[in-house]
């Protein structure tokens, strides 16, 4: 499959489209890549039962080169690029997104904006959020100072020396991450991800589409907290949380149920 490209300000992005029937997109997470989170979640088999799915690499990750402004990295500037995308692949009914850790953040963050373009949403692994998100930005803000100071090569051997403990569903599979994070742009990102958050509890309140929120245990930076206020403040979401493998292994199958109904 050929990719196409959408130039926006301060990036290219890459995307791909399969299949054919309602629109669903799919956003990945932070350091991934549309392929690189396979290892998480594979809705590829969407294109074949029915949906003309769109997938993309998010600015600075994979084939979407990106600037050096941590500003173009934050949740309301890759919510412009989700919905620019889908202007571009004419998606002019509500259309259904999937959206895994930061893809989740975009995700979110354009349906406040714009609730009228999406029809369902599926939320997987919720980032830390409100409360819990400045630990987090301390860690992505150390991280980008080790790339500045000593390299993109520094921060991936400190990673593999000191790795951090595997979600027990990825520990069972035995199926480490990949980064399709550009080095590059790679602090920077990291920067942006440090300035971002969920949107204000009350707006996310107000959203009335139904919603699937896919959480797992035993990850820091997905805390199960996040997915559970999320539940509490979305009036039609379904809490599906993955203590193992075989748990998280139901998600595809689950996703498709929930987006044919």
């Amino acid at each position: 499959m050929t990719d196409q490209t959408l130039t926006r300000p301060g990036a290219t992005l890459a995307y791909e489209v399969d299949g054919a029937g309602p629109t669903v997109v799919q956003a990945h997470g932070l350091t991934a890549g549309r392929d690189a989170d396979l290892a998480i979640l594979d809705v590829r088999g969407l294109a074949s039962r029915g949906h003309r799915l769109v997938r993309y690499d998010a600015a600075g990750h994979g084939g979407s080169p990106g600037s050096h402004d941590p500003e173009r990295y934050r949740w309301p500037a890759l919510a412009d690029d989700l919905l620019a995308l889908l202007d571009t692949v004419d998606a002019d009914d509500p259309v259904d997104a999937v959206g895994v850790s930061m893809g989740t953040g975009t995700i979110l963050t354009a349906a406040v904006r714009h609730p009228e373009r999406f029809r369902r949403l599926v939320l997987a692994l919720p980032p830390t959020a409100w409360g819990t998100r400045s630990a987090q930005a301390a860690a992505y803000r150390q991280m980008a100072d080790m790339i500045e100071e000593r390299g993109w090569d520094a921060l991936v051997e400190g990673m593999a020396s000191s790795p951090m403990p595997m979600p027990p569903v990825l520990e069972e599979r035995g199926a480490p991450l990949r980064t399709q994070l550009r080095p590059e742009t790679a602090a920077t990102v990291l920067r942006g991800a440090a300035l971002s958050d969920l949107p204000e509890p009350s707006a996310i309140a107000a959203l009335r589409m139904p919603v699937l929120l896919l959480p797992w245990t035993g990850d820091p930076g997905h805390p199960l907290s996040t997915a559970e206020r999320l539940h509490e403040l979305l009036p039609d979401s379904t809490l599906v949380v993955a203590e193992h493998a075989t748990d998280a292994d139901t998600w595809p199958d689950r996703i498709a149920a929930f987006l044919e109904t």
